[in-house]
């Protein structure tokens, strides 16, 4: 990995744990609006962000979490398989706009894995829990798409890393 890899990946999970902070109590409980989820389509324009998603995730719920154990396996374990289903569907899709959209789709479907999750560590009902955080990321995602897309015109992600 050189060093321009490195430093975008550690500014990224920088910025995933700082936006994680300011919304802290909505970030881990069965109704969860994690705003720094957002930056999960980073990945759409460039698969070298996986670095620093994951690892903004796993310093995320080391700090944050109530329930570190579970969320540093569940939490961190959805956000890894997540990304490396979009970044094999990508592969096949060009349109950026297509890749976002499947992005948004993954990481909503997965979110079953939080649910089993909250299941596990406060009994809460699996499908209910399914139900709420899969709405919450659906929403973060899909307000996500037009703010990274906007900012992807500025920056250029694809080149950034």
């Amino acid at each position: 990995m050189n060093v321009k890899t490195l430093v975008g990946n550690g500014i990224l999970a920088a910025l995933y744990i700082a936006v994680s902070m300011l919304i802290q109590p909505f970030g881990f409980t069965n109704i969860q609006f994690r705003v720094s989820e957002m930056f999960n389509h980073l990945v759409v324009f460039n698969k070298k962000y996986i670095f620093g998603m994951v690892l903004g995730v796993f310093l995320t719920n080391l700090l944050f979490s109530p329930m570190i154990a579970y969320d540093l396996i569940f939490g961190v374990g959805q956000t890894v398989i997540s990304l490396l289903i979009t970044i094999a569907c990508c592969r096949f899709i060009q349109n950026i706009w297509a890749r976002m959209v499947v992005n948004t789709l993954v990481f909503t479907f997965t979110m079953f894995l939080i649910a089993l999750e909250l299941h596990l560590a406060f009994g809460m009902p699996f499908m209910f829990s399914w139900l709420t955080t899969a709405i919450g990321e659906f929403i973060v995602m899909a307000v996500g798409m037009p703010v990274m897309y906007a900012l992807n015109k500025r920056v250029n992600f694809e080149k950034l890393i």
